[in-house]
């Protein structure tokens, strides 16, 4: 049986966010593929401390594929908490993500998706 959720590092390599926002698609449909209901990014907040451009360009990759209908939707990691009515509306789908370390921790560093 597949994991429920699996977790993406678009750090890695410190890629351009051209480069993220291409293998993010790749990870994507990978993780769907294998069975993945829902999907945690790690893209990091940027060292400038006001928020990097490759969480910028990964999340705005996430919301034309959600119009796209490619994707259910995704919760920014400061969003990532119970009192959250889209975070709710994730836990219900895939209740593994109950079991999520930045649950409730504000994390912007990380995005979670559900496919």
């Amino acid at each position: 049986m597949a994991a429920a959720l699996m977790t993406i590092n678009l750090e890695r390599g410190m890629p351009t966010v051209e480069q993220a926002q291409r293998r993010l698609i790749g990870e994507l449909a990978r993780s769907r593929a294998a069975g993945a209901e829902a999907v945690k990014l790690i893209h990091g907040y940027g060292s400038s401390g006001v928020g990097g451009k490759l969480r910028i360009g990964v999340r705005q990759s996430l919301a034309a594929r959600k119009r796209q209908g490619a994707i259910k939707g995704f919760v920014p990691g400061e969003d990532w908490d119970i009192f959250q009515a889209e975070s709710r509306l994730f836990l219900e789908a895939c209740p593994e993500l109950s079991r999520d370390q930045d649950l409730g921790r504000g994390n912007a560093g990380i995005t979670l998706v559900l496919l």
